[in-house]
C-alpha cells in the first residue's frame, strides 16, 4: 500500500469518526431537550418541524465539513497526483449546486412554515372526542393563578387537568407582561395586562410537566414556575373533590392581595370557590375605556387619560 492510499484511508476514518462523534453528541443531548420529547399533539408537531428544519440545514452543513477535510487531504502540497489548475475560474455544475440547493431548501422551509403556521394557530381549538376544559390564567409579578370557570374553582401555582382533554386557555395579567410555556406540551403565549390572549393545548400522556415564565419580568421571574399535572379522569375528579373541600374563596380582593405580594411566591393554594367575574375584572382594571362621540372628539370614561397605544376589539377585550 502506497503512502497516498494510506493517507486517503486515514482521512476516511477521520470523517467517519467525526460523523459518529456528532451523532453521539446530538442523540445524547436530545434526552435533556424537552421540546424534542413532547407529551402532546401540539408539542409533537413542533418537534417534527424542528427535526425537519435541522435535517434540511444538514444538507448544507455536512458537505461543508466533508469538503474541508477532503480538500485538506486531496489538495495537500505533498500530493503530486492532485490536478493543479491555477487559471480555473468557473464551473456551471458548481454554480448550479451553490445556488440551486439553498433555493430548494428555502422553498421547502417556506412551504412547511406556511402550512404549519395555520395548523399550529394557537387560537385554533384542538379536535378531540373529549369535551374541552376551559381554564383562565392570570399572572402576577411572581405567581400564576389558574381559574376553572365552569367548575367554579381555582388554584395558585399548580395546573391540574385530565389527559387527552383539550385545554382552552385564556390569559391576562394583573401586573407585568409574562410568557406562559409548558415545554412538554408546546407553544408559548404572551400574557399582558389589559389584553386577552388564547392558547389551546392537550397532553396525551399522564405525567408532571414543568411550566414556566419565558419572559424576563423582574424580580419575581426566577420563581415563576409551576407544575402542570396531567392525570387520569378519575385522578382529576379526586383532585377536584379535594379542591372543593378547601373552604377558601378567591375573591377580587384576595387576588389583589396575592398580586401585591411582590417577589414573594405564593404557595400552592386551592380555592373551593371563585368570583365568576375575576378574569374580566382584572382584564378591565388594566384597560382604559373610551368611545368616540358623534362630533369626533375623544371622550374618556372614568376620568382616565388618553393613550396612544389603544386597539379595541370586540366587546372591550383586546386580542
Amino acid at each position: 500500500m502506497n503512502m497516498s492510499s494510506s493517507i486517503k484511508k486515514k482521512g476516511i476514518q477521520i470523517l467517519k469518526g467525526m460523523a459518529l462523534f456528532l451523532m453521539t453528541v446530538f442523540l445524547a443531548s436530545c434526552k435533556d431537550l424537552i421540546v424534542l420529547d413532547p407529551k402532546g399533539p401540539v408539542g409533537d408537531h413542533e418537534a417534527s418541524l424542528i427535526k425537519i428544519a435541522f435535517l434540511l440545514m444538514l444538507i448544507v452543513v455536512l458537505p461543508v465539513f466533508v469538503m474541508v477535510a477532503w480538500f485538506s487531504i486531496r489538495y495537500r502540497a505533498s500530493n503530486k497526483k492532485a490536478t493543479y489548475k491555477p487559471k480555473w475560474t468557473h464551473s456551471n455544475a458548481i454554480e448550479a449546486v451553490v445556488w440551486g440547493v439553498p433555493i430548494l431548501i428555502i422553498a421547502v422551509l417556506g412551504y412547511i412554515t406556511w402550512v404549519s403556521t395555520h395548523e399550529l394557530n394557537p387560537y385554533k381549538p384542538l379536535e378531540s372526542e373529549n369535551k374541552a376544559l376551559e381554564i383562565d390564567v392570570i399572572s402576577t409579578d411572581s405567581d400564576w393563578i389558574f381559574v376553572y370557570p365552569e367548575l367554579k374553582v381555582a388554584c395558585a401555582n399548580q395546573l391540574v387537568f385530565p389527559v387527552n382533554t383539550p385545554l382552552n386557555f385564556r390569559f391576562t395579567s394583573g401586573s407585568v407582561m409574562a410568557s406562559f410555556f409548558i415545554p412538554a406540551l408546546g407553544s408559548q403565549m404572551y400574557v399582558m395586562a389589559g389584553m386577552q390572549t388564547k392558547l389551546h393545548l392537550m397532553a396525551d400522556e399522564v405525567g408532571v410537566f414543568r411550566g414556566q415564565n419565558m419572559e424576563y419580568s423582574g424580580n419575581g421571574y426566577a420563581g415563576m414556575h409551576f407544575k402542570a399535572i396531567s392525570t387520569t379522569n378519575e385522578g382529576f375528579e379526586n383532585w377536584l373533590t379535594g379542591v372543593k373541600e378547601a373552604n377558601d374563596t378567591l375573591t377580587v380582593d384576595r387576588f389583589k392581595h396575592i398580586n401585591m405580594m411582590f417577589n414573594v411566591n405564593h404557595p400552592v393554594t386551592s380555592f373551593s370557590s371563585v368570583d365568576p367575574n375575576l378574569f374580566d375584572t382584572v382584564l378591565m382594571e388594566n384597560m382604559q375605556w373610551m368611545h368616540m362621540p358623534e362630533h369626533g372628539e375623544m371622550e374618556m370614561k372614568h376620568g382616565t387619560e388618553p393613550s396612544g397605544h389603544m386597539h379595541m376589539h370586540g366587546h372591550g377585550t383586546m386580542q
